[in-house]
């Protein structure tokens, strides 16, 4: 009976300390907002990048320097209001917890979430420059994964696999070229999406 007792007991001291190494703030209606974001940015984007002309069956892009620029706006834009309200909802359950938002481990999260996300933007904007657009896209996936991925270990471990998962679509998005936007739009609103969905009814808004 005693052994049982220092059984649970030392189960609950790994819980607590697993608990306070660990950023656990994070919102379901955070990825499923996000989510929600993308989509519209991509619509967006869509609009701004074909044309509706058809050529042999296709829909024609024509991106002149005045799209480009319309959609380094939309893109803007579109990653403001996500972070905003992923910070919105990631303040309200922070609070609903009594937990603090900003701390040790808030920052080391955010450190490690940055690194590659800026490594990746930089990269992007290179590409954009160079005039490498359809490459643009499945770069963002995988530098987005990739820092999903570094940042995991900081945070809810569902991170991880959310970011292998946006690593995996970049690459198939890499062969598929043309396609880009569509996995774009699976990637940063169909994954987070679902990946909101299931957090909020694991760990609850």
């Amino acid at each position: 009976m005693d052994q049982e007792k220092y059984k649970d007991d030392l189960k609950d001291i790994k819980d607590m300390m697993s608990r306070s190494s660990r950023f656990i703030s994070l919102s379901g209606l955070s990825g499923v907002s996000a989510g929600i974001v993308a989509l519209i940015g991509a619509w967006f984007a869509y609009k701004v990048v074909y044309s509706r002309q058809i050529i042999n069956g296709y829909q024609n892009i024509l991106l002149t320097n005045e799209k480009t620029t319309t959609l380094l706006l939309i893109a803007i834009i579109t990653l403001v209001a996500a972070l905003a309200l992923g910070i919105f909802f990631t303040t309200r359950k922070a609070k609903k917890n009594n937990q603090k938002l900003w701390d040790s481990q808030t920052q080391r999260l955010l450190i490690n979430l940055m690194i590659p996300l800026a490594t990746g933007g930089i990269l992007c904007l290179i590409l954009l420059y160079q005039g490498f657009i359809g490459l643009v896209a499945p770069f963002t996936l995988i530098f987005f994964g990739l820092a999903l991925v570094n940042a995991s270990k900081y945070t809810l471990s569902e991170i991880r696999s959310l970011g292998i998962a946006e690593i995996l679509l970049g690459l198939l998005a890499t062969y598929f070229i043309g396609q880009g936007l569509l996995f774009w739009a699976i990637g940063f609103g169909v994954l987070n999406i679902a990946y909101g969905i299931i957090m909020q009814s694991k760990y609850g808004s």
